[in-house]
């Protein structure tokens, strides 16, 4: 199968296996999508939402979070790992938003990417689902199934965003990376994968 033609076929059968794929991380605002993607770093989307409930009935709003205590912070988010790296982020950027953005979550890479803890991909996953902007977030499900199905060399997350932004449409950015995550997790895992199993793999 030829690279156009693979593709084609990869965003088909995506579309019919998730025509309607949400943002897996729980949250009701674009602050609390900031932190809980933030929190997922390393960690589950399943432990990060058994976790965040507890949090955002104390602290929704950058404001409220600024003023916890940072051991308040770490005993809640202990159960996410990398408490002490990730509890001071929060309280810091939240008095950043609060100090320079008028307790708003910006929506510009530059902006995003100055606030503590956020890093490419975090700031990727709220400008694409909190602004509906066109950005590639690259997790470890993305860049795996870049690399298994020829659409990147995969020698890192930053060149397989930009094969893969070369791949695509702009406007199916936002929706495919989720799609994508989704499909990983179900049917191509990094381990025991069965390519003949595997609903694209299988005929790519």
């Amino acid at each position: 199968m030829k690279k156009k033609e693979r593709i084609e076929f990869i965003i088909q059968e995506l579309e019919r296996l998730y025509p309607d794929p949400q943002v897996p991380l729980s949250h009701t605002s674009h602050y609390t999508l900031l932190i809980a993607v933030l929190l997922s770093a390393q960690c589950t989307d399943e432990r990060v939402n058994l976790t965040t409930p507890r949090l955002f009935k104390k602290a929704d709003t950058p404001e409220k979070m600024m003023h916890l205590e940072l051991e308040e912070i770490e005993e809640i988010i202990r159960p996410i790992g990398l408490t002490k790296q990730k509890a001071r982020a929060l309280k810091e950027l939240s008095k950043i938003l609060v100090e320079k953005h008028g307790g708003e979550v910006p929506s510009t890479f530059e902006e995003l990417e100055a606030l503590p803890g956020v890093g490419h991909k975090t700031a990727s996953v709220v400008m694409t689902q909190a602004f509906h902007l066109p950005a590639f977030p690259v997790d470890t499900h993305i860049h795996r199934l870049a690399e298994r199905w020829k659409l990147s060399s995969g020698k890192n997350v930053v060149q397989t965003e930009k094969d893969l932004k070369r791949c695509f449409p702009e406007a199916l950015w936002n929706k495919l990376h989720l799609q994508i995550i989704f499909f990983g997790r179900e049917y191509c895992p990094a381990r025991g994968h069965d390519k003949k199993q595997c609903p694209i793999c299988s005929r790519i």
